[in-house]
Order: structure tokens, then C-alpha cells, then sequence
């Protein structure tokens, strides 16, 4: 396992939410990759971004099994710190991911594999979500509204972002799908 402290070196991030499609960090390269051994989910009760204290959004982690798609970064050595910095900044807010470096495949090519800075659930937590049914997602993801904005565009900037790397997950876009009906019912109105 690597370390985030390798002064100089270049910094692989992996991004499998809102780092896919706001990086907010410079980087030199962005590539699809794969991680093995952890899966994006729903499993994140967002008490500032996405939500509030008394009306919690939910965000996706990285929780253990599996798979997930996303996207690599590689920043320079000379961003490596700055970048890192960053990051904690904006995913540590509440210490409720674990900063650590996994192997990622690029482009989903076993001969490219790099290590890449990750942030995982911390199931121990107590903003971990555990796996909630689709009707519970579907209700923090309504309420939710935070700092950054509205949990439904979060979960739907993620899709697109996902559908535009030519990545489908069944889940997601079926509450996608969902939180869609809801709204255009809504504005209908």
C-alpha cells in the first residue's frame, strides 16, 4: 500500500461521485478506471453538502465488495500536496471516510494498474447509511439540501456522468428514473 506523503511523486485520485464530475483540483490526466473490492452506494448521511442535520441528504461512498467504475486523475508531484489538501478539506469535513491508497486499473487494463488516493465509508461511523431500501434513499434524497446544493442534483449529475463513461448501474438508475417521475410530477403541478 502506498502513501499520500510521497513528496514529488505524482498522485493518482479516483474519483466515483461528485470527484467524477467536479474535481475542483488540477490534474494532468483524467481516465476511466476500476477498483476491485469496494462498490459505490447510496450509504452516506450528508448533514452539510447535501443535507442538514435535521433534514440529512444521503451520498454515495465507497463501501466494501465489489466493484466501481470511475475516474482516475493523475496530478502532478508538484499539486500533490495542495491537491491532497483539498481534498481532506472537502471529503473529511466529518471524518466519515477513510483516506487510503488502492490499486485501480486504467481504462480497465490489467497492465495498468496505479495506486490511487480513495475515500472509503467508514461503516463505524455515524453518518454511515448501511443499505437502505429504495423508498428510504428516494426520501433523504428529496429533503435533502445542503451547502452544495440540492441531494436530487447530486444523484443526477452523478448519472450523467456515469451514462456519458457508458457505465450503468441498476440501482441507481432505477431511483434516477425515480427521482426524474417525482420531479416532472411535481412541476407539472
Amino acid at each position: 500500500m502506498g502513501s499520500t506523503d510521497d513528496l514529488g511523486s505524482d498522485l493518482w485520485v479516483f474519483g466515483y461521485g461528485s470527484l467524477m464530475w467536479r474535481p475542483g483540483f488540477n490534474f494532468e490526466q483524467r481516465v476511466a478506471a476500476r477498483l476491485i473490492g469496494a462498490h459505490r452506494a447510496l450509504c452516506v448521511y450528508s448533514f452539510g453538502h447535501r443535507g442538514t442535520p435535521e433534514r440529512p441528504g444521503l451520498v454515495l461512498g465507497l463501501d466494501r465488495g465489489g466493484t466501481c467504475k470511475g475516474i482516475a486523475y493523475r496530478v502532478r508531484g508538484g499539486e500533490r500536496e495542495a491537491t491532497i489538501a483539498y481534498l481532506r478539506r472537502r471529503e473529511q469535513v466529518t471524518n466519515v471516510y477513510r483516506e487510503s491508497m488502492r490499486a485501480v486499473w486504467l481504462n480497465g487494463d490489467p497492465r495498468q494498474r496505479v495506486q490511487a488516493l480513495c475515500y472509503v465509508v467508514d461503516r463505524s461511523h455515524p453518518q454511515y447509511a448501511g443499505q437502505l431500501t429504495l423508498a428510504e434513499q428516494l426520501h433523504f434524497i428529496r429533503q435533502g439540501h445542503g451547502q452544495s446544493g440540492a441531494n436530487r442534483e447530486y444523484v443526477l449529475q452523478t448519472i450523467n456522468e456515469l451514462e456519458s463513461l457508458g457505465y450503468r448501474e441498476s440501482a441507481l438508475h432505477l431511483l434516477a428514473d425515480r427521482l426524474k417521475g417525482s420531479h416532472e410530477s411535481h412541476t407539472a403541478q
